[in-house]
């Protein structure tokens, strides 16, 4: 495990392990579930999908395809 100068670990997000839509009073907003992971963690956070999906393309290159989210898609 690679530990930075501020005690920060570098994570990856290895999969969208699902999709949602956010109701606000005036607006909506995508999120996705992101299966993050390191040597030893692994978590699954909600984010914003326009701004993970400019931090990480890759993650988004199955759109257009029919997957369910059962499939699992690796980076």
């Amino acid at each position: 495990m690679e530990v930075r100068e501020d005690l920060t670990m570098e994570v990856q997000p290895v999969r969208i392990m699902d999709r949602s839509i956010k109701e606000l009073r005036n607006k909506r907003v995508s999120l996705v579930k992101v299966l993050w992971r390191n040597s030893q963690i692994e978590e699954e956070t909600w984010e914003r999908e326009s701004e993970t999906m400019k931090k990480y393309p890759g993650l988004f290159s199955y759109i257009g395809m029919n997957l369910n989210f059962e499939d699992e898609i690796f980076f």
